[in-house]
């Protein structure tokens, strides 16, 4: 297997970067942005291609937890501000009829 290139790691850790700035909560997204820079900055002088590799997969990974968290997170953001304002139903829209 060949070593993944430069630009293949820099762009795993831009896309790491991007997902992380998506958490809605600070707390959140400074551990994440945090604990995205210190692995890439403490893995920087790897050159063994099998290392590599593995750290990266490892990376592809955190990745997809990434997105699947900060959606979650946004989902049920939008979840809980929908019910903080719930609009009341008037007296015109009380029985919607069905067009067929």
């Amino acid at each position: 297997m060949a070593a993944p290139s430069r630009t293949q790691v820099l762009s795993l850790y831009r896309m790491l970067l991007r997902e992380s700035n998506k958490f809605p909560s600070y707390n959140y997204r400074t551990y994440a942005l945090r604990r995205v820079r210190d692995a890439f900055r403490d893995n920087r002088d790897v050159e063994d291609p099998k290392v590599l590799e593995q750290l990266l997969n490892k990376a592809r990974d955190n990745l997809a937890i990434i997105q699947r968290q900060s959606l979650f997170f946004f989902l049920n953001a939008q979840v809980s501000i929908g019910k903080m304002y719930e609009v009341q139903r008037t007296v015109v829209e009380s029985n919607p009829k069905k067009f067929i």
